[in-house]
């Protein structure tokens, strides 16, 4: 393997490429003309225009990508996540046209790409399920007959696809028919696909899920767990690692449950299984996702494996260099996800341009991203600007470690995540691990992130910086003017 193309954009594609230029790996870049001028596109060895800013017309144009590789004489495709990174039928023709395709088959895509086909192939392994419907429904009448057996609240959910979207909550037998109306309509339009299902809501849940490494030759390993539980639309804003809930034994039974999953699918690659944690700690499988997730650095940082490197090395078809017993945990990770998003505005992205962008550093500090200062971001993709990574000792460590990196990150001209992940790290139900899955509906209203506290200060501190200059200069006459004034004013203005 000499030629990867990664079919993916912004910080996935950079976290991609210095992976491989690591292993000796040239590397191609696909982007649209939205990103002509982005970091990711620079740092590949080749890049090419693939289409349009819209993905439909560039990320997702597979075919025109295998022209692309056959052009450039690429050995392999790396997808990312999204796009086309679990779409079995470009999966199958990557393999078709002689490319390597880096991740599972199609084959294990297709099982698990659909949340009633998964459900169906993990109880073969006995692995808990949530009370619910065997199969997909459409008939009103078999819904709310469905509905009261199970109780309430409930959950319709989309069989196709993931985010959150053809998903609706029912809290009573009178919302079942609007709801289930929304829902269908919700998953043709995002998935194309109307089949929904219905299953039990628990109470007090928690989003666990539990990283797998399998290769070709029959080996499989857990790499522990993540915790996803602080969520805005059902979408992640805060991972870390490990849980603050999971006891060595439950962690043990759930990791094994993720083995038996992959197993149960023939999997080869990076995978998650996704488990739902009651209040009383009962767990049940969710959904697999069969790609590379956009949490997965919280999973490096304490195992200290690399796992886009450990993707390439099954795709080279070499057997897993760990076991089980090789695995330890080191320490606390967290990760936060850096967003255009207005946390006073119900989340809705606020695209912009980045007037100021500086990245916090220091030990244990990763920042995955591909943006530049004076970069705008475009409005055809998800407004995620960056993940915020840090590493600690402990729990206690890696929040502080947050709290500091998340102050040093300087970002004006866009509203950010950054002022709500600040707020739930500082909040008792955070810092005591008793949270769950409802943090934001619980604990959280716009009105508690005091934009003009921030503000005040800022404007305090530039005041101050010009007063400084000022006194100094008065009582340093004879000195060189240019040394008078602040270099931390001279960065700011």
């Amino acid at each position: 393997m000499k030629k990867i193309l990664i079919a993916n954009r912004g910080e996935i594609a950079l976290r991609v490429m210095r992976s491989a230029k690591e292993m000796g790996i040239q590397t191609v870049a696909i982007f649209s003309e939205a990103d002509r001028n982005a970091p990711f596109v620079r740092y590949a060895d080749e890049s090419i225009c693939v289409g349009p800013p819209p993905s439909s017309q560039s990320y997702l144009q597979g075919d025109k990508i295998l022209e692309i590789c056959k052009l450039l004489g690429v050995d392999a495709i790396h997808p990312g996540y999204g796009f086309l990174s679990e779409n079995a039928d470009f999966a199958r023709k990557v393999k078709k046209a002689g490319i390597t395709f880096i991740g599972p088959s199609a084959e294990a895509m297709d099982m698990m790409g659909d949340k009633l086909s998964a459900k169906a192939t993990a109880k073969k392994y006995n692995v808990p399920m949530i009370p619910g419907s065997d199969g997909a429904i459409s008939d009103l009448a078999e819904a709310t007959k469905i509905a009261k057996e199970i109780g309430f609240p409930l959950l319709i959910k989309a069989s196709a696809g993931g985010g959150g979207k053809g998903m609706r909550l029912v809290e009573k037998a009178s919302e079942v028919e609007e709801q289930m109306k929304l829902a269908i309509s919700e998953a043709i339009s995002a998935f194309g696909n109307g089949a929904v299902f219905i299953e039990r809501y628990a109470t007090g849940p928690r989003h666990i899920e539990i990283q797998v490494l399998a290769d070709n030759h029959g080996n499989c390993v857990y790499l522990f767990e993540r915790e996803c539980s602080i969520q805005r639309r059902h979408q992640k804003v805060i991972e870390e690692a490990p849980s603050s809930i999971l006891t060595p034994e439950l962690r043990k039974q759930m990791g094994e449950c993720a083995v038996d999953v992959a197993k149960a699918c023939n999997y080869s690659g990076v995978g998650t299984v996704e488990f739902l944690l009651d209040d009383q700690n009962r767990f049940y499988f969710l959904e697999m996702n069969t790609r590379l997730q956009v949490e997965h650095p919280v999973t490096e940082m304490i195992t200290g494996l690399d796992l886009v490197k450990e993707q390439i090395k099954v795709a080279r078809n070499e057997k897993l260099s760990i076991t089980q017993n090789d695995l330890k945990i080191n320490g606390h990770s967290i990760e936060v996800r850096v967003c255009a998003e207005d946390p006073c505005n119900d989340f809705l992205p606020d695209i912009g341009n980045l007037k100021t962008y500086r990245v916090p550093t220091g030990p244990g500090v990763r920042v995955d991203d591909s943006f530049e200062e004076g970069m705008d971001i475009p409005i055809y993709y998800d407004p995620m600007i960056a993940k915020l990574i840090v590493h600690g000792k402990d729990r206690t460590d890696a929040i502080n470690k947050m709290l500091r990196a998340i102050q040093d990150y300087q970002i004006t001209g866009v509203e950010t995540t950054l002022p709500f992940c600040s707020f739930v790290l500082k909040h008792e139900a955070f810092v005591s691990g008793k949270f769950d899955t409802g943090f934001i509906k619980n604990h959280f209203k716009p009105e508690y992130l005091d934009k003009s506290d921030a503000n005040e200060e800022e404007v305090a501190a530039i005041f101050g910086a010009y007063m400084s200059a000022g006194l100094t200069a008065q009582t340093n006459k004879t000195a060189d003017t240019s040394a008078t004034i602040s270099k931390w004013r001279m960065n700011r203005v």
